[in-house]
Order: structure tokens, then sequence, then C-alpha cells
């Protein structure tokens, strides 16, 4: 009677494992859990990484107004104000020796540039491109973030998951040494039979502190993210539906719509038009200046004069010799443009084995998760037969240990299974270049760089930021 009520509670012990795994990986409450959509739209918002990205985009966009200046004239205003004496030494009886004036005056010079070698047309369209390219880093930015929180998401799960299964799993051991160390009291088994049970229990508690420690650096890092500490974790499903039907449609999809790509390809666009403009400085370059002067007193001389002085002229610069400085600036200029080539290509193909190898991860990740619920199945049945036989004298205390740690084994193997599943489709779906708030449904507006664009890419005037920094 006293064994099979400790075998209860052993039983019992085992099934408050098994139904903690469950709670951690479905969820505790639909009501009050927090969902991936989520944690997700706090990341897309708050991220500081992401928030980073947007100002750098915000300052790029600034460059296209500020190469469109390179097309206006440049308007200055000059005043002068001095004093003026002189001395006549030879003046004779009643001519004043002594005569003081104040000079003074004001003017205004326009300057204009009429030709420079296409150097303010190749401008404007290095600004565009650039500031394109940042578009895309930050679209490469924002995708990272949200792979990133996912990840963070399901590691709170998945150790979350573990540390439940581990404290379980030392309720059960301390049962078992309990039971052994009474066997042993009436003889049943022996001393190496307590000391199995009591260096099982030993390694759970190690275990158990572990796992302890991988939860609590899976929480600073879902708040490093996120921006909010977890809080009952929903169960989160793969994004199957959204990922290409085969490999070659995900190379492919990946090859043009992967901002790690897009970016690099913009930055080969500034590096050619880097060249052209390089280009300019050997070509003459043609300006128009007018100005308008008025002076009181110019002469030095009291009597109130005024001068009203007006002036347009055309001047041409020619380039002869400068010791090779523009030639060699030129010469750079290709290099690096062949090296952000060669890098383009780089990524291209460190896009397409990252594509390849996610795209293996997740087509597994199925098979993988069947053969560890499989695995868990078969390990439960197992370790109720060794019990049984240990009733009888047909296994050891050795043998139930062991069989209880293959479940243990079994059970951690299918949480993290589940875990990988989940990611592995959200890295292929990055990797592609299609993981955004947009593709995932969330319900948040998604930031869009066009706005601040508008507003600035014609503003001449002002000092204040659209948001009124």
């Amino acid at each position: 009677m006293r064994d099979e009520k400790r075998n209860s509670t052993r039983k019992r012990a085992w099934v408050s494992g098994a139904a903690a795994f469950v709670v951690a990986m479905a969820g505790v409450s639909a009501a009050h859990a927090e969902t991936v959509g989520g944690a997700l739209i706090k990341a897309y918002l708050n991220n500081p990484d992401i928030n980073a990205q947007r100002a750098a985009l915000r300052a790029a966009d600034e460059g296209v107004p500020r190469a469109n200046a390179g097309y206006l004239p440049t308007v200055s205003a000059t005043a002068n104000a001095g004093v003026s004496s002189s001395i006549n030494e030879d003046a004779g009886f009643g001519v004043p020796g002594k005569t003081t004036t104040l000079p003074r005056g004001y003017g205004v010079t326009v300057q204009e540039n009429l030709f420079n070698g296409n150097k303010t047309f190749n401008a404007v369209r290095q600004a565009e491109s650039t500031m394109l390219g940042t578009r895309e880093q930050l679209r490469f930015t924002e995708q990272n973030t949200l792979l990133t929180a996912l990840t963070n998401y399901m590691n709170v799960m998945r150790d979350t998951a573990t540390l439940d299964l581990n404290r379980s799993n030392v309720d059960v051991l301390k049962e078992q040494l309990r039971q052994t160390k009474d066997r042993f009291n009436v003889g049943e088994v022996t001393r190496t039979d307590v000391a199995q049970a009591e260096a099982a229990l030993a390694k759970a508690q190690s275990d158990y502190l572990t796992a302890q420690s991988n939860l609590q650096a899976s929480i600073a890092n879902y708040r490093q993210v996120v921006g909010d500490q977890p809080r009952s974790l929903a169960p989160v499903t793969p994004v199957s539906r959204l990922l290409p039907s085969t490999l070659t449609q995900a190379v492919a999809i990946s090859q043009v719509e992967n901002p790690a790509i897009t970016a690099y390809l913009h930055g080969v666009d500034v590096a050619l038009l880097n060249v052209k403009i390089s280009e300019a400085a050997l070509y003459p370059s043609v300006n128009l200046q007018g100005s308008l002067t008025k002076s009181f007193d110019p002469s030095g001389f009291a009597g109130g004069s005024k001068v009203l002085v007006g002036s347009l002229i055309g001047q041409i610069s020619i380039p002869v010799y400068d010791g090779g400085a523009t030639y060699a600036s030129i010469r750079q200029a290709k290099e690096q443009l062949s090296q952000q080539e060669l890098t383009a290509d780089s990524q291209r193909d460190k896009v397409r084995a990252a594509v390849v190898a996610a795209w293996g991860a997740n087509t597994n990740a199925l098979g993988v998760l069947r053969a560890a619920q499989a695995q868990v199945k078969a390990a439960e049945v197992a370790l109720a037969g060794v019990r049984e036989e240990a009733k009888v004298g047909q296994r050891t205390t050795l043998d139930v240990l062991n069989a209880q740690q293959t479940v243990l084994q079994a059970r951690l193997a299918l949480v993290t299974a589940q875990h990988d599943q989940v990611v592995d489709s959200y890295t292929l779906l990055s990797n592609v270049g299609r993981l955004s708030v947009k593709s995932l449904g969330l319900g948040v507006a998604q930031y869009d760089p066009r706005v601040h664009f508008d507003k600035v890419k014609s503003k001449q005037f002002g000092v204040r930021t659209p948001d009124g920094r």
C-alpha cells in the first residue's frame, strides 16, 4: 500500500512536469498572454536600432536638397562704414587743412554657375542613390530586429519549458531517492543504489540551476530588443504560407528583394557617380556674377557724394595643371567602384548561401519535430516498462534512473524542435527579403520614409526639421 502511494506521487510529479511543458509552449491564458505580434510591434516602434537608422535616413534625405542647391544662385549682401580723415599741409589762408568724412555703403552680389562639367547633375543623382541605399539599410535593420525579437520570444518560451521540465525532474528524483533509501533500510537494495540516486538528483539540481540562468539571459535579451518584460507568451506558428514554394524561387526572390543586396547595388550607383563627379574637375567651369553697390562719400571728400555701381561679369575657368591630383582622384574613384561591385557580388553569394541553408533547416524542421514527438512517446513507454520490471527485480535502480533521463532528454529535444521550427521559418522569410510588418499583417502603420523626404526635398529655407526640432 505504501509503495503504491509513492508510485502514485511519483507519477503525479511526471504528469505535472508534462503539464508544465504544455503550458509553457501553449500559453497560460489566451486572454492575458503576450502574442508574438504584440512583441514585434513593440520592437518595431521602440527599438533604438530601428529608430537610429530612421534618423540616419532622414539625414540622408537632406543630401538631395543640398545637392540641388548647386543649380541655384548664391546671394550675398555686404555693408561697410568707417571714418576717413585727410590733412592738406599746403592749404592757403582760408582753406581748411583737415577734412573728415564718413565713407559707407552697401551692396548685393549674385553668382550663378552655368556649367561645371555636369558635377551638379551627377551630385544630385548621387545624393538620391545614397538616400535610396539608406532606405534599404533601414529595411535591413527592420528585418534583423523583427527576426531577433521573434528569436528571443521563442528563446524565452523554450527556456521556460526547459526550466519547468528540469524542476519536475528534480521533484521526481527526490521521490526516487526517498524510495531507494526506504528500500535500502529494509535490505532490498544496496548502498550503491542509494549513491546512484543521489548522483542523479545532484545532476538534476545542477541542470535546473543552469536552465534558470539561461532563462534569465533570454529574458534580458528579449527586453533589450522588445523593450518590455515577457509575460505569459502565447504560442507561435511557422510562417509557411508566406514562404516561396521552391528553393529556386526563394533564391531568385532574394537576389531582387533582399535589402542586404539592394543596399549594395545602390552603393554601386553612388560609386559610379563619384567617378563622374571626379571627372568633372577636368572640364571648364563657367560662372556669371552680378553685383550692385551704393557708396556714400567714397572719394574721401565731404559734400555728400553718392556712387551707384553695377556690374555683370562672366567668368570661365579652365583647369590646366594641378600636379596630377585630379587624375589620381579619378583613378581612385574607379578603383572604389570596382571594389563596390565586387562587394555587391560577394553579398549576392552570401545571401544565396543563407537562403539555401535556411531552406534546408526549414524543410527539415517538421521532420525533426515529428521524430522528437515519436521519441517522447517511445521513451515514456520504455520508462513505464522499466518501472514495472524493477518492481519484480528484473531492473536495477540505475535502469530506472536512466529511463527517466531518457524521457527528460526526449522532452527537451521536443521543446527545441518546436522552437526551431518557428525560428527557421522566420529566418528563411528574412533571408528572402520579405520579413516586414506588412507581410506579417501586424496591426501597426508601417514607417513611410517618403513622408519626410517629400517635406525636405525642395526646402530652401529654415533650420527646423519637419518634426519641429
